[in-house]
């Protein structure tokens, strides 16, 4: 049997042991499906959790929040493209942004958003961390995600492509996010399904720099994309498959074809 225990803080959470229960999507399967495996669930009730708010030259965006609060708030439009290509309504009410942050693929596609603008995690104990190093480690004995910051986005500024065999709402074979502040003259790009978790393309990245989006430029980019990812076989494609169709769906997400 799955025991419960219910903290009005992510301070106080901080140094519970157990699964920290977001969304519930992934997790309650999990304790369905197999309770043996999550023998503690951390219920957190603190309502900051579901909050958005603006921050400096961007927002706060807490672990709580639903993917249908992102795509319903004003000035989050820029991610509500990413936001509705999770699942369907009744999933997109419950999917949390922090719950995204530990989806494994095919799930997280928010994370590789969220990557390709440098979002900052925050942490229980009040400190920050770049999205970068915390997917390399994903360290929860370190305490409690309790949000997300994000810089403010320029209208055109984020695109995002999902790569999935079935539509509107399958899971992603891969995805693709590429943000182009400046007009694209310093991009980053994003891929999901290519590694462990999502990673950078740091070589397209250079490849593109201070060129902006050109037949050349989005060319080059295409020949080096793969340099430092690691695509897997899996139930939904294979690597083989994955390194051959990444140049063309980055093509597509960066040319804002369909």
């Amino acid at each position: 049997m799955t025991e419960v225990q219910s903290f009005s803080t992510s301070a106080e959470a901080a140094g519970a042991q157990g699964a920290i229960l977001g969304g519930g999507t992934l997790l309650m399967r999990q304790v369905n499906e197999a309770p043996q495996t999550v023998p503690r669930l951390i219920r957190i009730t603190d309502p900051a959790l579901r909050e958005i708010r603006p921050e400096g030259d961007g927002h706060l965006i807490g672990a709580g929040v639903a993917m249908a609060q992102v795509i319903a708030h004003p000035d989050l439009g820029a991610l509500a493209p990413v936001a509705r290509s999770i699942g369907g309504p009744a999933l997109r009410n419950m999917a949390s942004i922090g719950g995204n942050l530990f989806a494994p693929h095919p799930y997280g596609d928010f994370t590789v958003a969220l990557l390709a603008l440098e979002a900052q995690v925050l942490w229980s104990d009040g400190q920050r961390e770049e999205i970068e190093r915390f997917l390399s480690v994903r360290d929860t004995a370190r305490g409690v995600v309790t949000g997300i910051w994000v810089p403010r986005i320029a209208p055109g500024a984020l695109r995002y492509r999902k790569v999935s065999r079935t539509r509107p709402k399958g899971v992603s074979v891969m995805s693709i996010a590429a943000y182009l502040p400046n007009g694209g003259s310093a991009p980053r790009i994003a891929f999901g399904a290519m590694g462990p978790t999502p990673l950078r393309a740091k070589a397209a990245e250079s490849a593109l720099q201070g060129r902006g989006l050109t037949e050349e430029s989005v060319t080059a980019a295409g020949a080096v994309c793969l340099q430092g990812l690691s695509p897997a076989d899996d139930a939904l494609a294979s690597a083989w498959y994955r390194s051959e169709v990444a140049p063309v769906h980055l093509r597509r997400c960066l040319m804002g074809e369909t």
